[in-house]
């Protein structure tokens, strides 16, 4: 089902029971898996592999070059898992360089124009409200919410089960199963997706206290992160700890923080 108007380059490659709107542009270096949907005014291009059960809407831009002075136009790629929708005007860019691509699972949603730059990885199950930005090299963990017109600085990564709540910023990283709220700054746990994600009300209480081991004990940060490595050792205080020692941006800190949030 391929509207007459549609131009599809004879070198794409189009799986099974492919729908394309009016108008929409499909590339030459383009791969697109069985039972994808690509709505009117849709353009795929770059060197982009995309899987099964996508949905493209009005206006999407999926593979176009990433806004960087450095590239060379490299053919350079992305790779797209399966059953994402991606709504109207949603941009993803391919990377800069050859050696990586851009990188988006499966399950994902990508609300009305929002933004995945070059070099991104994205997991699964993640979802970018209307106007979210991710800048260049920017790392989203599985099932974290970025909300409505947040800002993800280059680099920066957002860990799993992470929630921003709408006009947040952050260029530290945000550690799992947290919510951030206003400029690099967290205030609490994701409580909700923890439940809905099936972590226990045991699970649930051991992580708060390690929220506040961490990021309310009023020790300098390094120590307080020592000592959390020797008192908590379940599964998700791991996954939290290891997030945070891996950090090269730093973390964002707690609201209530005050002083007592630094760095030796």
């Amino acid at each position: 089902m391929i509207h007459p108007t549609a131009s599809i380059h004879p070198l794409a490659k189009l799986g099974a029971n492919i729908r394309v709107g009016a108008f929409a542009v499909i590339d030459a270096g383009v791969e697109l898996g069985a039972d994808c949907v690509v709505g009117p005014h849709v353009y795929l291009t770059g060197a982009t592999k995309i899987g099964s059960g996508n949905k493209f809407h009005a206006g999407c831009v999926i593979g176009d070059a990433p806004q960087d002075l450095k590239y060379k136009d490299e053919p350079t790629s992305v790779n797209i898992g399966d059953n994402n929708v991606f709504r109207e005007h949603v941009t993803v860019h391919r990377s800069n360089k050859m050696a990586e691509a851009t990188v988006i699972g499966s399950n994902n949603l990508f609300m009305a124009s929002a933004h995945v730059a070059h070099n991104c990885v994205v997991g699964n199950h993640v979802i970018l409200a209307n106007g979210a930005l991710l800048g260049g090299h920017a790392t989203v963990q599985d099932r974290a919410f970025i909300s409505g017109n947040c800002l993800v600085h280059q680099f920066t990564r957002v860990g799993t089960l992470a929630i921003m709540q709408g006009g947040s910023a952050v260029s530290k990283d945000l550690p799992p199963f947290t919510v951030a709220r206003g400029d690099n700054r967290i205030c609490g746990l994701n409580s909700i997706g923890l439940r809905r994600a099936g972590f226990s009300a045991a699970e649930r209480l051991e992580l708060k206290k390690l929220y506040l081991a961490i990021f309310r004990s009023g020790k300098l940060f390094r120590s307080a992160i020592t000592d959390a490595e020797k008192n908590f050792n379940s599964a998700g205080a791991k996954i939290m700890l290891d997030f945070i020692v891996a950090a090269k941006r730093g973390v964002c800190a707690d609201t209530n923080a005050g002083g007592g949030f630094e760095h030796e």
